[in-house]
């Protein structure tokens, strides 16, 4: 078993099946529509970068083509690895093994800190809060990507996966912390039913993957999320 980071927050989609967590970010969001709603609060173009909770890499590539430098952070060390093997031609990317919680950087030493559905999900994650004050430098940007289970039809999905979830109480935490919120609509969009079965089974129960899959004739999914972001 791979090493994990003392006081990381289990992922268990990404953790315990990492190539269908590839096929989901490969479905997320093809119009680029994060993108544009990140770069309009705080460009990076020669900026740099945080990547918490970056996983494989996926998204190292993406930041590393504008940025100065990136920083992957990453609790699970054999993810951590296969990121550093993603941007092994990457010279301004570097990948570390670490928490949200204990950041291996110095102080005030990133521009921009991004997260997507990595730690931050509300009440709890207050110490990884505090890191990205400390690490992120004045003039710079917290942009955290998470689900709004208010409307959508995955957000709906989402709700019947965690019936207790109270987005009220989550949209409470942010704004009492200072942060905005963008509500986007992204969307999914999958080559064949074999790839979204395969992802909607990482996501949620097998009983509610399936009644999913019979919901969804086709291989698109609208996806409702929500950027919360600051800037120190």
């Amino acid at each position: 078993m791979a090493e994990i980071a003392r006081g990381a927050v289990p992922s268990p989609n990404i953790w315990n099946s990492p190539q269908v967590y590839e096929l989901e970010n490969r479905a997320v969001d093809p119009d680029g529509v994060l993108a544009a709603a990140m770069r309009a609060i705080r460009p990076w173009d020669g900026a740099d970068v945080l990547d918490v909770g970056c996983g494989t890499g996926f998204h190292l590539p993406f930041f590393a083509a504008d940025a100065r430098r990136v920083i992957g952070v990453e609790p699970h060390a054999g993810l951590a690895s296969a990121a550093a093997r993603r941007t092994r031609d990457l010279p301004n990317v570097t990948v570390r093994t670490g928490t949200a919680q204990a950041l291996p950087l110095p102080d005030a030493s990133v521009d921009v800190a991004h997260a997507r559905w990595a730690y931050f999900f509300g009440p709890g994650c207050e110490p990884g809060l505090a890191e990205l004050d400390r690490v992120v430098r004045r003039g710079g940007a917290i942009l955290i990507i998470d689900n709004d289970a208010t409307r959508s039809t995955f957000g709906r999905w989402f709700q019947r996966s965690l019936p207790k979830y109270d987005p009220g109480a989550v949209e409470r935490f942010w704004t009492r912390r200072g942060f905005h919120r963008e509500p986007l609509t992204i969307r999914w969009a999958f080559q064949n039913r074999e790839d979204l079965a395969a992802v909607l089974r990482i996501e949620f129960p097998a009983d509610l993957a399936d009644a999913c899959l019979r919901e969804l004739p086709g291989l698109e999914v609208d996806y409702a999320v929500n950027l919360w972001w600051r800037c120190p």
